[in-house]
């Protein structure tokens, strides 16, 4: 394998920082974790990586995957670090694969591999724009909730918000309520599970309406 010319890696370099920006700015428009500024180091890091093992392995007659090899699985770590739990859910699974995703495309525009590299960007855009809207339209959500209400000790309060989550809500899988004594208040655990978003909107609307609510939060 030759080695690669200043002028391939200056070219390199540049795809990588304009395949990393693509898939970064829809991350960062979507609020997540990993947005524009860590793809775009990532894939130029990723890139680098290979042009260095080419180069390297080229000079001293080496195996030139030894240094790349290594960023598939040390950018695992990278990719944990945008998983967060809130509550019952698990959110940034999909920014953890296109980290990893787009370090593969970065180790195959270091190799060279060009259209291969914008291919892969392209489709992944795809599916994670496009499909994006496909799901929240069509596909039930079927996500687990933790509601945590705070309202006044009044007669008949309890059931009103029983009866309210039991209609909006697909299943009400916990119920459970703490008194306090010298606040004269409420304070109401749910978890519930919701097929579609709306539904988690209407219960909102509908538990806030209730007279007696003072706080409303969902984790």
């Amino acid at each position: 394998m030759e080695a690669i010319s200043l002028t391939d890696i200056i070219l390199r370099i540049g795809l990588s920082l304009v395949l990393g920006g693509i898939i970064g700015f829809e991350r960062e428009r979507d609020s997540q974790p990993a947005g524009l500024r860590t793809h775009m180091i990532l894939v130029i890091g990723a890139c680098l990586a290979m042009i260095l093992s080419i180069n390297l392995a080229n000079a001293a007659g080496t195996d030139p995957t030894r240094l790349a090899a290594q960023v598939v699985s040390g950018i695992g770590f990278l990719g944990a670090g945008a998983i967060l739990r809130s509550g019952f859910t698990v959110k940034g699974l999909t920014t953890a694969t296109t980290i990893w995703t787009m370090a593969i495309v970065g180790l195959a525009v270091g190799a060279g591999y060009y259209v291969v590299s914008i291919v892969t960007t392209v489709v992944l855009m795809v599916v994670l724009s496009v499909l994006d809207v496909i799901e929240k339209r069509f596909v039930r959500i079927n996500v687990i909730r933790n509601v945590v209400i705070e309202v006044t000790d009044a007669k008949g309060i309890i059931r009103d918000v029983r009866k309210t989550m039991a209609r909006i809500a697909d299943q009400v899988i916990t119920f459970s309520v703490q008194k306090s004594v010298k606040g004269k208040s409420l304070r109401l655990e749910i978890v519930a599970r919701f097929s579609k978003s709306e539904k988690i909107e209407n219960m909102v609307e509908q538990i806030s309406e209730i007279e007696g609510v003072k706080n409303f939060k969902i984790e």
